[in-house]
């Protein structure tokens, strides 16, 4: 018993240790699944793999049926719209939606950016998926910033992206001629 209670000394010293000092052990990002979908516009494949080092993925997982999805469309429009020149890929993943009602959906809201079918939420499932709408923001590193359960307005996600976006410099007047 003795020896057993010994052995156990030096790990409790190290966890005592620790937790005195206030450290914790840093952990890294979740990965984020690869999502490799067929897009509805034209059929081609989108392969979030191919953003690795170069963009930051917001995937918004949406469906023709839910309401707080319609009342959102023009905010992510905007966020595709405004972010997307600054290194953010939109991506929509309709969720238990028939094709028809994911083209309409979209159509009618003028959606200019991707998106795709995941009528079986094999993609979904693999991100946490609770429920329409929700909201991942993915960094460079193919990491997972950001979870939006529920209503992610434009605020929302400036928040979650704006601190993954290298800060654009200010800029400077043109000099001044002198005559």
């Amino acid at each position: 018993m003795c020896v057993r209670a010994l052995a156990l000394v030096p790990s409790l010293a190290s966890a005592l240790v620790i937790a005195l000092s206030g450290a914790i052990p840093a952990t890294a990002a979740p990965a984020a699944p690869a999502i490799t979908v067929r897009l509805l516009d034209g059929g081609k494949t989108f392969d979030s793999r191919s953003l690795l080092g170069k963009k930051v993925l917001l995937v918004r997982f949406q469906a023709s049926w839910c309401k707080v999805c319609a009342e959102e469309l023009d905010d992510i429009q905007r966020v595709h719209d405004t972010y997307g020149p600054r290194g953010v890929q939109v991506i929509a993943i309709h969720v238990q939606d028939a094709e028809a009602d994911a083209r309409s959906f979209l159509g009618k809201a003028g959606a200019t950016y991707p998106a795709g079918l995941d009528p079986k939420l094999r993609i979904a499932n693999r991100f946490g998926f609770k429920g329409t709408p929700y909201t991942v923001v993915v960094d460079k590193k193919g990491e997972i910033a950001a979870r939006i359960h529920g209503s992610a307005t434009e605020l929302r996600m400036r928040a979650a992206l704006d601190p993954l976006l290298e800060r654009r410099p200010a800029k400077k007047p043109p000099p001044k001629r002198l005559r």
